[in-house]
């Protein structure tokens, strides 16, 4: 079994993308990996096959990146042929050889319908998936909602219940501080396991400053009185705005006031013209997702993310 990258002959990416997909987990179309080879979101050098002693294709691996980034962020696309016997082992030898060449593990999100876990063919699918991505690194879970607002659920009007103003950069650094406190994110829980909240925020920061949205569109959310309530991050992918980061500091949780944030990111970016937001949280966060569903945002998968465990 030989496990290589592609090459920047436009014959091999020519391969990728016509590489026919078989099996219930949804793959990605020929028209769209060439739009994020294009957009260089996809690479020669993160585009990897494995092939038999004759050279055929037996599985595929497609992580993706920013346009800018050295590495990339996440495996988007892995497909096995039907016709091997164990592709879960094909599959591990592929992500190792991948893992390798990078110096990294990205993580590995598999976009799922609601309801995988009822179709036989398909939750064997996904099974032999994080076989594969546990063998090689990937051996931490998190289930993900993803929402999508559309003009069609309408705006929301400002009730006067909190003001928005802009910040400084400490002021948001102190903010996500507060917010890390309680927080029911996966992510924000498992990272605080080996950093204080100081290093996460500063981490968090920096981040959304990668996203493609702008700096000058986040805001801290204020009570009448002056009081911090939470902050709002409007932000965008490659594709669409996006929620970005939002919350309610602990003191004022429970009171509504996370509908009240979310609608001014909504408000904000609806006012731009945007005909799609998209948004995600996890499904054990039961109080963001119930408010995304009060907003008028529909789930439109499930997103199944295999990431390696914090250090």
């Amino acid at each position: 079994m030989l496990f290589r990258a592609a090459t920047a002959d436009p014959a091999d990416l020519d391969r990728a993308a016509a590489y026919s997909a078989d099996g219930p987990v949804p793959a990605l179309t020929a028209d769209r990996i060439r739009e994020e080879l294009e957009g260089n979101r996809f690479r020669p050098e993160w585009t990897w096959f494995a092939e038999d002693g004759d050279g055929r294709v037996l599985a595929r691996a497609l992580w993706w990146g920013r346009a800018d980034s050295e590495q990339p962020i996440a495996l988007d696309c892995l497909q096995v042929r039907a016709s091997v016997a164990d592709p879960a082992a094909v599959a591990a030898g592929l992500l190792a050889a991948g893992h390798a060449a990078f110096g990294a593990l990205p993580s590995y999100n598999i976009s799922l319908p609601r309801g995988w876990r009822e179709e036989p063919d398909l939750a064997a699918a996904v099974a032999w998936r994080r076989e594969a991505a546990s063998r090689t690194g990937l051996t931490r879970e998190i289930e993900r909602l993803r929402y999508e607002w559309t003009p069609t659920a309408g705006t929301p009007a400002p009730t006067g219940r909190l003001v928005f103003r802009d910040g400084t950069d400490e002021e948001f650094l102190d903010a996500f501080v507060r917010l890390s406190d309680g927080s029911l994110d996966l992510h924000t829980q498992t990272e605080l396991q080996s950093m204080d909240a100081q290093r996460l925020a500063r981490e968090d920061v920096q981040f959304y400053l990668d996203c493609p949205g702008e700096r000058a569109w986040w805001r801290l959310a204020h009570l009448p009185d002056g009081r911090l309530a939470g902050l709002a991050i409007p932000s965008a992918t490659p594709y669409h705005r996006n929620v970005g980061y939002l919350g309610v500091v602990p003191e004022q949780r429970g009171h509504g006031l996370i509908d009240e944030i979310l609608a001014e990111i909504t408000r904000f970016h609806a006012s731009q013209g945007a005909e799609r937001i998209t948004a995600t949280t996890d499904t054990v966060n039961l109080p963001m997702a119930a408010a995304f569903d009060r907003a008028g945002y529909d789930v439109t998968e499930i997103r199944l993310v295999l990431e390696a465990p914090a250090r």
